[in-house]
């Protein structure tokens, strides 16, 4: 344990560990109750990107798969039954921007005064940052479309504007940040008043300073999450919206860069999603708890920000977020061969060295795991580890060490990555050095060998070892059944027939699961590959156009 502390705690800056300690230390408090004035506004917002249905005519929150009345539930308390997750997604109050139209004793209106009434105290999960962020983002969007805020709500936004203000999460740093910086531009731009520029400054200050930490030159998150690239994404896009309400207010360089950002952050997502138009399974990552691709691209275009659908090439290279895209006529194979994300902040990382996804005929065949649940518990565990995604567990450890809910001690750092392009096939290689903390210092080194018609997975693991493994998650929807020794037919929920044989290794099928949307978990198959101590394993995925 005190070896896991130890190489967490080391990556961290200095900043998160004094922030840490100061928040412990330092308990704000709000003395302000007074109402601001509103900003004028010069401009028209426009629409945007419309949330899932969450809140249903009867008083019912379903967040996360999981359905709770709010008068049983009410805003806050603990109870084995609902995570703090669902609890933070509650208080975000995004089901005031979905297509249903709220009836009866549920309006909108009356849920915001039963918000503020209920949440006096400053504690609990509604106060916290993260969810205050995107509360108060929330309510002025539902305010600046028309719908009039409660003069006792626009109180209450003050006030969480000032308590955030004194609470911006630089324990954290990441998104969380971005987050915060963003709910202080909303407030800040808002409201005039000698505090909201203040907010206005700050957040100004913060943005300018993270989309140069945050957006890599490949453009993508350095989170290296598809999920919560998207989420960033948003976030950007949200910001350009506003600026055009309250012309002059923000500088046109700030505005222009967040469009050039925007174009380079859309280019990324659309290179990282499967043709199903859904987001590859790398790090945290499910379905529906951020805008899609397709949703994205609509909202910046209506915000003047044109893009143009990638042609993609047989290999994009997304360098400095350590993804490859390969892309056929039938097939599309996303490898994963860069850092498990930013050495500071690796809350979002999954021990998923090395893995891949791929699409045969636009519909999904092999899959990572999934993300379902952020709790500290055994599916967490089970959702970051190597086991659950496509790649190559060595002695049952995982390849990097994901502990906790979001730690991560001792990290896999890929190396000798390289590209050789043949008449016919196409070989991508890396390897990484996560297990060299074990005995014997192992290497796992795997090779893709990709052609129109067929992909071999070849593994490696060098160096003195007990064991080691490869993981084949199916999606749920596939079929796999067993012809012969080292032989195996896969048939797609298009009928497609792919032919998968054994060359090197010895396989078995067990069951697993796959978590396409938090709080759901699908069963399906996985194929289990046991290396050869000397010669590993090596793969054949076969198909026909």
């Amino acid at each position: 344990m005190i070896s896991l502390y130890f190489h967490t705690i080391r990556y961290l800056k200095f900043k998160q560990i004094y922030y840490r300690l100061w928040y412990i230390l330092y308990k704000p408090k709000v003395y302000d109750f007074s109402l601001l004035n509103l900003r004028f506004k010069k401009g028209k917002i426009n629409l945007p990107i419309k949330k899932k249905e969450n809140l249903f005519h009867n008083g019912t929150f379903s967040f996360l798969n999981k359905s709770y009345s709010l008068s049983k539930v009410n805003w806050e308390g603990h109870t084995n039954t609902i995570s703090k997750l669902w609890r933070y997604n509650q208080h975000y109050f995004d089901f005031l921007h979905t297509n249903y139209s709220l009836r009866n004793q549920f309006s909108q209106n009356q849920l915001l005064v039963n918000w503020v009434k209920e949440n006096k105290n400053f504690r609990g999960v509604g106060w916290e940052p993260y969810p205050s962020s995107l509360r108060i983002v929330n309510w002025i969007k539902w305010h600046l479309l028309g719908n009039e805020l409660p003069k006792l709500c626009l109180q209450s936004l003050a006030l969480q504007t000032r308590m955030l203000n004194k609470r911006v999460e630089w324990n954290l740093l990441g998104n969380h940040l971005f987050s915060n910086a963003k709910a202080l531009i909303f407030a800040g731009i808002f409201f005039l008043d000698k505090d909201s520029e203040i907010w206005l400054k700050k957040g100004l200050k913060i943005i300018s300073e993270q989309l140069d930490e945050q957006i890599l030159k490949d453009g993508g998150n350095f989170e290296l999450s598809p999920m919560y690239h998207a989420i960033f994404l948003e976030d950007i896009l949200d910001l350009i919206n506003i600026s055009k309400l309250y012309n002059n207010i923000i500088q046109k360089e700030n505005i222009e860069n967040w469009k050039n950002t925007a174009k380079k952050m859309l280019k990324w997502l659309e290179t990282m999603i499967h043709p199903d138009g859904e987001i590859s399974f790398f790090n945290d990552a499910a379905i529906g708890n951020a805008a899609n691709f397709k949703d994205l691209k609509s909202y910046a275009n209506e915000l003047g920000i044109k893009h143009n659908d990638n042609k993609f090439d047989k290999i994009t290279h997304l360098i400095e977020s350590g993804y490859v895209r390969y892309t056929s006529n039938s097939a599309v194979v996303f490898f994963d061969v860069g850092q498990i994300g930013p050495n500071y902040l690796p809350g979002h990382a999954h021990a998923d060295s090395l893995s891949f996804e791929i699409s045969l005929f636009s519909e999904r065949l092999i899959v990572n795991g999934g993300t379902s649940d952020y709790s500290n518990s055994n599916v967490r565990n089970y959702e970051r580890s190597t086991e659950a995604h496509n790649t190559v567990t060595v002695n049952g450890k995982n390849s990097s060490e994901v502990w906790k809910s979001f730690r991560v001690a001792r990290r896999a750092v890929p190396f000798d990555f390289k590209i050789e392009e043949y008449k016919n096939t196409l070989n991508i290689s890396c390897a990484h050095d996560g297990y060299k903390r074990l005995k014997g210092r192992p290497i796992h080194k795997r090779n893709l060998k990709l052609s129109d018609n067929s992909i071999i997975i070849n593994d490696t693991v060098i160096g003195s070892i007990e064991n080691a493994y490869s993981s084949f998650h199916f999606h749920p929807k596939v079929q796999i059944f067993k012809i012969q020794n080292n032989l195996y037919k896969i048939i797609m929920s298009n009928n497609k027939r792919v032919i998968l044989k054994i060359l090197k290794g010895d396989p078995i099928i067990k069951k697993s699961y796959h978590s396409p949307e938090f709080g759901k978990r699908l069963e399906t198959n996985c194929l289990r590959v046991v290396l050869d101590i000397n010669n590993g394993s090596s793969v054949q995925i076969s198909w026909y156009n």
